[in-house]
């Protein structure tokens, strides 16, 4: 992959402000116990994230932030990238994170990419991780660009992108079949199954299990949200 310019595109000084009004607006309207700080880009895993500028979120709700995967920190970060009319290549300059889950969730993908590179080493067959984001994509490809006897490569459109692992000399499939909705419903969906899981198994369709991700941390990502009563 091409570096991008190293560059400070935006800045604590200048963008920051339209940030922290847009965020404390945000945060009045629903009334969240949190509050949040922005810094100087987090350069502790240069090689995944190289951020401008990072938002990071405190309080008793944060894990609210946190669960389903980081699902509602990863709709406020989506979304102030928007209000920002930022470019979707410029859309890793602005990282939002609470209780270091980025580095942890970098962390979990790149022993999944090992995981399953081993696998696709052992069986001969390619290896399809469920969607990502596009800067998860970006983690299992810079995990993996040593890897000599596989290659992994971007596959699908929109909320279905997701990555493919193949073997080096395998040549790569036009037409993989629909990966499952992210949204699920019966047993297991209160375990924040919201599609950015790992998808283990080969590429012959009755080889395909659900199941735990290789590496990483069990289980789905934080607790679940805690009603104004205090009950849980």
């Amino acid at each position: 992959m091409t570096p991008r310019n190293s560059a400070s595109k935006y800045s604590v000084q200048e963008t920051g402000p339209r940030i922290e009004e847009f965020l404390k607006q945000i945060l009045a309207d629903t009334g969240f116990e949190l509050t949040f700080t922005l810094e100087s880009g987090d350069q502790s895993n240069p090689d995944f994230e190289n951020p401008d500028l990072t938002v990071k979120f405190q309080g008793p709700d944060v894990e609210i932030l946190l669960a389903n995967r980081a699902e509602l920190l990863l709709a406020l970060e989506l979304v102030t990238q928007e209000m920002l009319r930022m470019h979707s290549d410029d859309h890793s300059r602005i990282s939002f994170d609470a209780n270091d889950y980025r580095a942890l969730r970098i962390e979990e993908l790149r022993q999944s990419a090992i995981a399953a590179a081993d696998k696709v080493k052992r069986t001969g067959t390619y290896f399809r991780f469920n969607a990502m984001n596009s800067r998860e994509r970006r983690v299992i490809h810079i995990a993996l660009r040593n890897e000599h006897e596989v290659r992994s490569e971007s596959a699908g459109a929109g909320l279905q992108r997701g990555v493919v692992i193949y073997p080096a000399g395998m040549a790569s499939i036009p037409d993989l079949p629909p990966l499952p909705s992210p949204h699920h419903h019966g047993h297991g969906s209160d375990r924040g199954d919201r599609g950015d899981r790992p998808r283990f198994g080969g590429g012959r369709d009755g080889d395909r299990r659900r199941g735990g991700r290789p590496g990483g941390r069990p289980g789905g990502g934080g607790r679940p949200p805690r009603n104004r009563g205090g009950n849980r």
